[in-house]
Parts: C-alpha cells; sequence; structure tokens
C-alpha cells in the first residue's frame, strides 16, 4: 500500500507555534487547522478588546491559515470553538457570522477551564480543500 501524503501547512501571517504542533496539516484534501486563538502576530501578544476581539483575531489567524493552503472559510467543514466562559457564545456568535455566512460548518462549543496564554477563545477548525459543490 502507498503512503498517504502528509503536508505541513506554516504562514508567518499567523502565529507562529509556540508548542510541538503544526498550524495545520494537510491529508488527501483534508485541512486540520490548529486551534487559533486572538494574538496578534506583530506583538506576540493577545489582542485588547475582550472576547470580541480575541474572536476576530483567532478568525482572522484562521483564515491566513487557509489562504496560506489555497483555501478560504468556504473550505472549512467543522469548527470546535472552546471559550472560557460560556455566557461568550453570543458574543462569540456575532463575531463568527461575519467570518462565516452561508452554509455553515459543522460545530462544536465548550466551556473549559483554561486556554493557552490565557486567552478566552480558541477556534480549530477541519477543512476541505478545492472546489466544494452542495447537493
Amino acid at each position: 500500500m502507498a503512503a498517504t501524503p502528509r503536508k505541513i501547512i506554516y504562514t508567518p501571517k499567523a502565529p507562529v507555534r509556540q508548542g510541538i504542533y503544526s498550524q495545520a496539516v494537510v491529508v488527501d484534501r483534508t485541512m486540520y487547522v490548529s486551534g487559533q486563538i486572538g494574538m496578534d502576530v506583530a506583538s506576540g501578544q493577545l489582542v485588547d478588546g475582550g472576547v470580541q476581539a480575541q474572536t476576530k483575531q483567532a478568525l482572522s489567524n484562521m483564515g491566513e491559515i487557509l489562504k496560506a493552503a489555497g483555501c478560504d472559510y468556504s473550505n472549512v467543514v467543522k469548527t470546535t470553538v472552546l471559550m472560557k466562559d460560556m455566557n461568550d457564545f453570543n458574543t462569540v456568535n456575532d463575531v463568527y457570522k461575519t467570518f462565516f455566512s452561508t452554509n455553515f460548518p459543522a460545530r462544536a462549543a465548550y466551556q473549559v477551564a483554561a486556554l493557552p496564554r490565557g486567552a478566552l477563545v480558541e477556534i480549530e477548525a477541519i477543512a476541505v480543500l478545492g472546489p466544494l459543490s452542495d447537493s
């Protein structure tokens, strides 16, 4: 059996990994995007402005990774949203719907005890490369 190719996706336009993981990994046409927090690429710090600003930055960081693989938000088929406080759910949703406006990806959302660097939200995704058609 032939080996399935695995490609590591990296862009300097998203935060540089702080641990032993990749920004994203592509296997066949499926891309697994690591969780993104609201970190500003230039400063290496979380953005000011609370959960709304951090959600926008996390999704912008994800967009840069998607772009590095030749994708955009329309290629995303599944996300997982981790929040420090479930009371932020509606605020996160308000920002989320500005990035995903039609053909929404499947999603899970959880409250967690803590996130890296004290973030208020982290979002990971699964995307499919290439054109997608609705049936």
